[in-house]
């Protein structure tokens, strides 16, 4: 803002937080918020809010937690970069981690 001067119209998403930030900055007057002025902005953006999109399926922030914590460890233990093995050893590795796996949730 310092180089190009006020902006005639920020459009941003319905987040609160920005409309607290615009107000602290002198530009609440100029926000303009709708339901498709910001598909641009927004879908530019999407890695960022991470966490955002993770919870979208979940109801409360514990059920996402409880998930993650175990999905990470089946992940890692079945994930076994297929592009770095041939086929056969590809599904040795395979088969050796879902043997594992069995003993593990019987005992």
């Amino acid at each position: 803002m310092k180089r190009y001067g006020r902006p005639e119209v920020i459009v941003t998403d319905k987040l609160r937080s920005y409309g607290a930030a615009m107000k602290v900055i002198g530009n609440a007057e100029r926000q303009e918020t709708g339901r498709w002025l910001n598909n641009r902005a927004e879908n530019s953006h999407l890695p960022f809010r991470r966490r955002e999109r993770a919870m979208q399926r979940f109801r409360q922030m514990r059920c996402l937690q409880k998930f993650s914590a175990v999905h990470s460890s089946v992940h890692n233990h079945f994930n076994q970069e297929r592009h770095l093995y041939s086929r056969v050893n590809f599904k040795l590795n395979r088969t050796a981690a879902l043997a594992e796996w069995r003993q593990l949730c019987s005992a």
